[in-house]
């Protein structure tokens, strides 16, 4: 399990009985203000645990998803127009307004983490909105992958999504000609 430091501290009720457990092999750091009692982590639990509110969106939840096999080489994350920028090298983080923040999470377990990711139909209403600004094979191969999971995609869902954005008919209309 990953601690932050108040939490360690509680646990053991001092900053001297922290450093002692870290030099006996009871806890690891895992960097400034993350603490565990395992030697090995997962990198997303580490980020839902930096992270709680951050939603994991674009190539990374395309990724997770399984509707491509390009690796992304950040984690991409999505945030309410108010979060701080966080200062890490390993995420590109974007920010929503709250209309849009919480359209379409949910949570999945991935590799036997829980990470809050945007489920299949927000992702596809994102990659058609996005598309002039999506290399060409890396569309096709999600478009293709949505053709194959379409009969299990959520009709409704879709359309209450696109209800919600001012180009939603239009945005209807290419996902019917590119997935349907």
């Amino acid at each position: 399990m990953i601690y932050n430091y108040n939490e360690i501290k509680d646990k053991f009720g001092s900053d001297y009985q922290v450093k002692k457990a870290i030099s006996n092999g009871m806890l690891y750091k895992l960097e400034s203000g993350l603490y565990s009692d395992k030697e090995s982590i997962h990198y997303l639990d580490i980020f839902t645990k930096k992270y709680p509110k951050a939603i994991i969106s674009g190539d990374s939840a395309y990724y997770y998803h399984n509707l491509t096999d390009v690796i992304p080489k950040k984690i991409y994350m999505t945030t309410d127009r108010n979060s701080g920028r966080f200062k890490d090298n390993h995420i590109e983080q974007s920010y929503e307004i709250d209309n849009y923040f919480s359209l379409g999470k949910t949570s999945i377990e991935y590799e036997g983490v829980k990470i809050n990711i945007y489920d299949k139909e927000r992702m596809l209403l994102e990659i058609i909105k996005n598309k002039n600004n999506t290399s060409y094979d890396y569309y096709k191969e999600i478009i293709n992958n949505y053709r194959k999971i379409r009969d299990n995609l959520d009709i409704m869902k879709l359309q209450n999504y696109s209800n919600i954005y001012p180009n939603g008919e239009k945005l209807m209309e290419m996902i019917q000609d590119e997935v349907f």
